[in-house]
């Protein structure tokens, strides 16, 4: 069932995905060239709307603060994998570009004197370390909501075109350059082949792989995997965030910004345990040691009633603090849990949360063929399916919404200012080929495997092997199993023959994609003989600078993923012990 129908587009660019980056590079691009934005969804439904509790920027608006001091957290807290000059760039547009979002009407909390408010977060501190810092402007805890919105109304006003529920399926490079791009319109069934001088993708992580995450349905790393599987290598795959504060059982996230706000995590014993971990930092050090600490005392039993949870406490913050600055967490462990946060604990646990991995870019957000220097002309990425590193071995809060915005920002510009001495890329003879071939593989079987089946496989081998703690033989159990998972995977038969919004067939193709960034990141993790970051290897328990300060990339080569490393980018702080 190949869609026989092909429509064809010309843009100068066109931003794949409709998140903060997508939007933020649109918006820049759209200044100077005419630009399109193909979105799996409705842009306001994207999932930068769900990040909650603000955007990392040092206005000192609250206390004395500095973008350097930004920066030696981020890059501490990356356990010292980021790339540094990016991590400057970061944090010194950091500022610009969240007085560039106030201008454009987004609504942040306000002082008593009418500045943006800001509040404290995980791993942010002043004076290279010394204390907690507000560094975190929100609003309310709909801060990602409220970007995404003010972006969205001002690519309106631009007059960006959207391509709302448009499936990315193929990325089309010829003679080294990129030269568009093939979706399918789930609307219609039809394929679409978008000719353009440059691609940008914002198509966001793939937190799916796992069983308990707080990533969306549509998270399947649609981007990373179609490029991944163009020849480009991905960067840094064996870091995958878990966030320490997912309502339990649920994975749905309770922000970082309750804990900014005065809250506290307690045992089952009630105790407030991070005091053994963190002491200086307690509830506000980073998310990957405070995961780990959650683990390890539910391991040594002191979880809640025995159980795989510890308690988030908030009732001493009071009902005006919780309704005013926390409402949509208050909303949610009342409806998903039946508690009142106000007067009653809140059970959390860590959730899959974020992609430290992906497309290896430039700076200016260009996708780097090699995965070292050489751009591959045309394409860029910008947001979590990119690895710019920012984050290095585990991202800071508040420093997502601050990397889509500056990159996405550095991306669309970029592009603007490359177009206007570029000609138009040569196209594939027939470019949507490998777009039919893949759909006429899932449809054509009148019977065969379950894709529902093999995904909650996979999500139990990654949630069981691949997640907060990880051991040698664990990941050769994952890598068996999820060859085997690969295996059934072109088997799989899609039953529905419908054209018009065939769900079956959209999950098809995102569990591929699942299998192939998952497939990278099991075999990233069990080559790195340390434990740096959000990777923890419990037979290789210390971080191992001599022979581990280095980037990963990951390449695919007919069936077998290929490693191969290069330097971090070090300029102003030399790797030291990380404590907190």
């Amino acid at each position: 069932m190949a869609p026989r129908t092909v429509v064809r587009h010309q843009f100068d660019a066109v931003i794949v995905g409709a998140g903060g980056a997508g939007l933020m590079a649109a918006l820049e691009a759209s200044k100077r060239c005419r630009v399109a934005v193909v979105s799996k969804l409705y842009p306001t439904r994207s999932h930068t709307g769900t990040a909650q509790g603000g955007i990392g920027a040092a206005l000192a608006n609250v206390e004395p603060d500095s973008w350097e001091w930004h920066m030696f957290d981020t890059v501490k807290g990356s356990d010292y994998l980021a790339d540094q000059d990016a991590v400057e760039a970061m944090c010194r547009e950091a500022v610009e570009v969240v007085y560039d979002l106030e201008h454009m009407g987004l609504p942040f909390n306000r002082t008593p004197e009418g500045k943006i408010d800001q509040r404290r977060f995980g791993g942010h501190t002043k004076e290279f370390g010394k204390a907690p810092v507000r560094r975190s402007c929100y609003a309310a805890d709909r801060t990602g909501h409220m970007i995404l919105q003010t972006l969205y109304q001002q690519c309106i006003k631009q007059q960006v075109t959207f391509f709302d529920e448009y499936h990315l399926l193929d990325l089309l490079i010829e003679h080294g350059r990129c030269a568009g791009l093939v979706a399918l319109c789930l609307a219609t069934g039809e394929l679409h082949v978008f000719h353009a001088k440059s691609v940008l993708l914002a198509t966001g992580g793939f937190g799916r792989m796992f069983k308990v995450t707080s990533n969306a349905y549509t998270l399947t790393g649609d981007g990373c995997a179609v490029a991944f599987r163009r020849g480009v290598p991905l960067q840094d795959m064996e870091f995958f965030q878990f966030h320490p504060t997912g309502i339990y059982g649920l994975g749905i996230l309770v922000t970082e910004g309750a804990r900014g706000e005065g809250g506290v995590l307690r045992n089952g014993r009630g105790e407030r345990f991070m005091e053994r971990y963190a002491p200086t930092l307690l509830d506000l050090a980073p998310r990957d040691m405070i995961s780990r600490a959650i683990y390890l005392e539910i391991r040594d039993g002191r979880g809640v009633d025995g159980k795989d949870y510890v308690h988030l406490d908030l009732r001493h913050l009071g009902r005006d603090v919780i309704e005013g600055k926390l409402p949509d967490i208050a909303d949610f462990v009342r409806t998903y849990l039946g508690v009142d946060p106000v007067k009653e604990l809140v059970p959390v646990q860590p959730t899959a949360h974020y992609a430290m991995g992906g497309l290896p870019t430039t700076l200016e957000a260009q996708v780097l063929a090699d995965g070292v220097s050489r751009p591959l002309i045309g394409l860029y990425a910008a947001g979590e399916c990119a690895c710019v590193s920012v984050h290095g071995a585990n991202r800071l809060g508040t420093n997502s919404l601050v990397d889509i915005v500056v990159f996405g920002r550095r991306g669309g510009r970029h592009m603007a200012n490359a177009l206007a001495s570029m000609d138009w890329p040569t196209m594939p003879a027939a470019p949507e080929a490998r777009a039919q071939d893949l759909i006429g593989r899932l449809t054509s079987p009148a019977s065969g495997e379950s894709a529902a089946q093999i995904r909650a496989e996979l999500q139990q081998i990654m949630m069981d092997h691949v997640s907060v703690f990880r051991v040698g033989d664990g990941l050769k159990e994952a890598l068996g199993g999820l060859s085997s998972l690969r295996s059934r995977y072109q088997h799989v038969a899609v039953r529905d023959r419908a054209l018009q919004f065939n769900v079956e067939l959209e999950e098809a193709l995102e569990l591929g994609y699942l299998l192939d960034l998952a497939w990278a990141t099991a075999v990233a993790a069990l080559a790195r003989t340390e434990s740096r970051g959000a990777h923890s290897r419990e037979d290789f328990p210390k971080r191992d600078d001599a022979n581990w300060l280095k980037h990963s990339l990951a390449s695919l080569h007919d069936d077998t993923v290929a490693l191969a490393y290069k330097p971090v980018r070090i300029t102003k702080f030399p790797p030291k012990e990380r404590t907190y």
